[in-house]
């Protein structure tokens, strides 16, 4: 079996100033922007892990039977879960096969965070006959709901990346087993 290398951190986006570099006369950086950036070796080729997360058929195979993607400027890419809530978002702009930019929805239980939405930048980088996947998310906010969505998106996020290290393993998700669903009455 493969090591799954997820790398999960909070990253504070680099930003030194020359204050910090010794010159006291300098002036001081603009704070830092909260990041959550998740990245994670997929054992498969770039043309079929960016077909796997950019197409309907692909993202119903390891994120939700029922899946939309719309791959255009403005087009949803939404995952339809047990129970009725919705996950994903709006894509606001793509690059084939290196990268999709996604005006994300936060879980139902964050409502302030997901009427407001957040950045996901999902990149994709060859690596021979793997695929790096990684997503940073950044458009986090204070407070206690902003800080609550973040802790659980951390995971959420790292898990929504696990489950397609997963389908590239194992195969497409049969949702029968994985849920007691049939795929095919959601579509």
């Amino acid at each position: 079996m493969r090591k799954l290398n997820l790398v999960l951190f909070l990253a504070l986006l680099p930003q030194l100033s020359a204050v910090a570099q010794g010159d006291a006369a300098a002036p001081i950086a603009a704070p830092t922007e909260k990041a959550l950036i998740i990245q994670l070796d997929i054992p498969a080729p770039l043309s079929a892990v960016w077909n796997a997360f950019t197409t309907s058929e692909g993202l119903s195979t390891w994120l939700t039977p029922g899946a939309i993607v719309d791959l255009r400027p403005g087009g949803e890419w939404t995952a339809h879960f047990p129970g009725g809530s919705t996950g994903g978002g709006t894509i606001l702009s793509f690059v084939p096969e290196k990268e999709i930019v996604i005006a994300a929805l936060a879980p139902d239980q964050f409502p302030h965070v997901r009427a407001e939405r957040t950045r996901a930048v999902f990149q994709f980088e060859p690596r021979g006959e793997s695929t790096l996947v990684r997503l940073t998310q950044t458009g986090w906010k204070s407070g206690a709901e902003w800080d609550r969505a973040y802790e659980h998106l951390a995971a959420g996020n790292a898990e929504l990346l696990a489950t397609l290290h997963r389908r590239f393993v194992d195969g497409p998700i049969d949702w029968k087993k994985e849920w007691g669903i049939d795929a095919e009455k959601t579509k």
